[in-house]
């Protein structure tokens, strides 16, 4: 069977032919040695105005392989643009994300579509850089975590957060979680993001006590105007009423197993695993490599953030505050990171 080859100019006089003698696709398929997905794309492809007509489909299927090569070769020929995208490309950011920069922020330089961008990746000028994409993770089912969720007195729930942190107006609003060693493996990573932004603070720590996990929330976020903290129901948040109290800000709880409750997080939480896999022991990554992952998150091209970085929008909101003092604090402490 004929699976990967393009259909040639005789193969649709046939397609065409057999559909005007109303022959069903699997038939066709069948006489055509093709799969039936093949015939029902050429279809469906390369029809004009719903009609299938052999000359036209073929026409329409030869201007979008040109149109295909001239994707590629627009990045290929130009130099700044080529060095652009290579550059941020082995800085993991998607092609999506480098073509909404050239579209919004950087002026100076040739746009190329996300699609463009890809095709140059995919073609022998830009197959050095290919093993830098990111593929999709398959979805799963969300798992329960490891002795994660109890039962914790004094919880103040999701549903009474303000309806303006949904909204993610107001800078201010955190969610935290934790990222798990694989079963055998020690350690933990303890993930903090600012909602509006997306600014995310990434730690090691090997002492999951309550004690322990309340200090590392206050050393991650001194200085930075906490107007709320929305996490599970993990064990280490159990005294969560003294971590409100240091922060001086109102603690929410996510319902148990509801991972889409802080969205934000979890969605972050994906782009770490990138870099530290399922079932890795964490204990054997150096502070230096999250260091890494932490920056690698706060300088991402973000749609959602009008292709402007966690970082760039992060310090913005921080000159706003009406604390000169605490700002400059904060910017040396963004700059020393």
């Amino acid at each position: 069977m004929n699976k990967f080859n393009h259909f040639n100019l005789s193969e649709r006089k046939r397609i065409e032919l057999y559909l005007r003698k109303v022959k069903s696709l699997r038939e066709i398929a069948r006489i055509l040695d093709r799969s039936v997905s093949s015939v029902s794309e050429e279809i469906k492809n390369n029809s004009v105005k719903g009609r299938y007509i052999a000359k036209k489909a073929e026409h329409k299927a030869y201007c979008k392989r040109q149109e295909s090569k001239r994707d590629c070769l627009k990045v290929a020929m130009d130099a700044d643009l080529k060095k652009f995208v290579i550059w941020n490309i082995k800085d993991d950011q998607s092609p999506e994300g480098i073509s909404g920069r050239l579209k919004h922020i950087e002026k100076g330089i040739k746009y190329a579509s996300g699609k463009a961008i890809y095709k140059f990746i995919a073609s022998p000028h830009g197959r050095q850089i290919e093993s830098h994409l990111f593929s999709k993770a398959v979805k799963k089912k969300p798992g329960r975590k490891r002795g994660a969720s109890i039962s914790i007195d004094g919880r103040t729930f999701i549903d009474q957060r303000p309806k303006r942190v949904e909204k993610r107006a107001e800078f201010g609003h955190f969610e935290g979680d934790f990222i798990e060693s694989g079963k055998d493996g020690k350690g933990s990573l303890l993930v903090l993001v600012e909602r509006k932004t997306r600014y995310p603070f990434i730690t090691y720590l090997e002492d999951r006590s309550n004690n322990n996990v309340n200090c590392l929330v206050e050393e991650l976020l001194k200085d930075i105007p906490i107007k709320s903290l929305t996490i599970d129901n993990d064990i280490s948040f159990q005294k969560h009423e003294e971590l409100s109290e240091i922060l001086n800000t109102t603690i929410y709880f996510c319902h148990p197993q509801s991972p889409n409750e802080k969205g934000t997080i979890e969605n972050r939480n994906k782009v770490i695993r990138r870099y530290v896999k399922k079932k890795s022991d964490l204990s054997f990554f150096s502070l230096e490599y999250f260091k890494m992952v932490e920056i690698k998150l706060r300088t991402r091209f973000m749609k959602c953030l009008n292709f402007k970085t966690p970082q760039e929008d992060f310090e913005k909101e921080i000159l706003k505050t009406k604390k000169p003092l605490v700002c400059g604090m904060i910017k040396e402490k963004l700059l020393v990171n």
